[in-house]
């Protein structure tokens, strides 16, 4: 216990004038310590910072005289130090029950993936260099034969999302035009980013054909004009129209606009390369039908299904592809080394179809067993029940998650998780917002969903449960 004068002097206000030096602050050992291995720059300017900060509180009278002690002062200076260092951007364990989930960062890289990046990225590149004819080449041609080998395209380039491929494509084939799109495909995908304005910021005219629910061949065709540039398909790929309703596949408007000389293009989405159905999952369209069906051009993510980094894929006709890459905008959508070191090393795991459920994250994580995650769920149970223990319950429970970032908005995956529920019922709200918060903060942060009074911790995606083990007694301490 501390003696009573150090109780005093610590409980009593400090004013600003007691406030040390930065100098001063500087001088210390602890401080010493810290410019050695950061340097004056960075210590300096957090020094003055909480300097600052103290500052402020003792003209508000909010600061005591023990925090001027100098273990006090070093320690707070050393957190400022470790705290601005520390990364914005951290791994996170995602059991939302959400597998490619658009705010978590949503496909994970492959091993491959990672190791090529780091290999590549380690040195000089051929990024822009032909090794062949030793002269300078071009980076399409990095992934240009994997993806056409993938799709059946004829020619292949890559943007920085899919977003910017289809900006990319309406300009290229449709600036100054008219592109004919059904209402029933005028999405607002993720951060309000809607087709018609997509076509404006591309210099193309929206027509806008049929109806919500149904659009017939007819209408676009008596759409076409002299003015006509693209005719355009849009998957809806994020919500489902179900009912009295018709469209016209890629097969059919790709029929009606060569028969008048012009372009179809379609932008897909989510970016599956395979048949789902193969491994006991729906059936999500893939390029290579778009392809078969008479598409010049189809867009398509990266980082979704696909299951490679953040990219906007576009494949097609060897004219069309050749259009696009001509236009100025291709350069300011370029990806960089990065994404293409990631992007081929994901490519290539797709030419060995035996092995992708293994290889890829994606796709492995989709088809996990819901019983091994059941069993996963019976196995985490009693060491969770026991840190949130005495006041958490946690039980195991089926739960249905989902695929993620618009694909296949109507399906369900069966799954198994922890459902956790505070045991005082006053204030339950409450309690699992806070509980959330500890999860969220803990060194490898643990993101769930709040769900009928319970706070849900979704399996699928956790295939290490020892990373969820190995925080548990931290998070027991925080709880206490």
């Amino acid at each position: 216990m501390s003696r009573p004068s150090e109780s005093v002097v610590d409980g009593s206000k400090a004013s600003p004038k007691e406030l040390p030096s930065i100098d001063l602050l500087l001088r210390a050992e602890g401080a010493q310590a810290l410019l050695t291995e950061h340097g004056h720059t960075l210590v300096a300017n957090e020094a003055r910072a909480l300097i600052d900060a103290l500052r402020a509180r003792a003209v508000a009278g909010t600061l005591s005289r023990g925090e001027l002690q100098e273990s006090v002062l070093q320690a707070a200076l050393a957190a400022r130090v470790r705290q601005r260092l520390a990364p914005r951007m951290k791994r996170v364990l995602n059991l939302t029950g959400t597998v490619i989930h658009t705010n978590l960062g949503r496909a994970l890289l492959a091993d491959e993936a990672l190791q090529h990046v780091l290999q590549t990225m380690a040195g000089p590149n051929n990024l822009e260099f032909d090794l062949g004819r030793g002269g300078r080449g071009d980076r399409d041609e990095l992934i240009e034969e994997l993806l056409t080998t993938l799709t059946g395209a004829e020619a292949a380039t890559v943007v920085n999302n899919n977003a910017a491929a289809v900006l990319l494509t309406i300009a290229a084939l449709a600036h100054g035009r008219e592109v004919i799109v059904s209402r029933g495909e005028l999405v607002e995908i993720g951060g309000a980013f809607r087709m018609p304005e997509v076509m404006a910021a591309a210099g193309a005219t929206l027509v806008e054909v049929g109806t919500t629910n149904r659009t017939h061949a007819h209408d676009y065709a008596r759409a076409i004009n002299p003015r006509t540039g693209l005719l355009m398909k849009v998957h809806t790929s994020n919500y489902a129209v179900q009912g009295f309703t018709a469209a016209v596949d890629e097969a059919g408007i790709a029929r009606i606009a060569h028969e008048h000389g012009l372009p179809m293009a379609t932008d897909l989405g989510s970016g599956a390369l395979v048949d789902l159905q193969a491994h006991g999952l729906p059936h999500e369209p893939t390029p290579r039908e778009k392809i078969a069906a008479g598409c010049d051009v189809v867009s398509f993510s990266g980082d979704k299904l696909l299951g490679g980094p953040q990219a906007g894929l576009i494949v097609g006709s060897r004219d069309a592809i050749g259009r696009i890459r001509r236009t100025p905008l291709k350069r300011a959508l370029r990806v960089g080394k990065l994404t293409l070191a990631a992007l081929e090393a994901t490519l290539r795991l797709y030419l060995r179809p035996e092995r992708l459920a293994r290889d890829l994250p994606t796709l492995r994580l989709l088809t996990r067993p819901a019983a091994a995650i059941r069993a996963q769920a019976e196995q985490l149970q009693p060491p969770v029940a026991t840190a949130l223990a005495p006041r958490f319950s946690v039980g195991v429970v089926e739960l249905l998650g989902q695929i993620g970032s618009g694909s296949l908005p109507v399906d369900r995956l069966p799954s198994a998780g922890l459902a956790i529920a505070p045991l005082q019922k006053k204030g339950a709200g409450r309690a699992l917002d806070e509980l959330a918060q500890l999860l969220r903060s803990l060194p490898l942060p643990v993101i769930g969903r709040i769900a009928e009074d319970r706070l849900l911790l979704d399996l699928r995606v956790l295939e290490d449960s020892g990373e969820l083990l190995a925080q548990l007694p931290l998070l027991r301490e925080r709880l206490s």
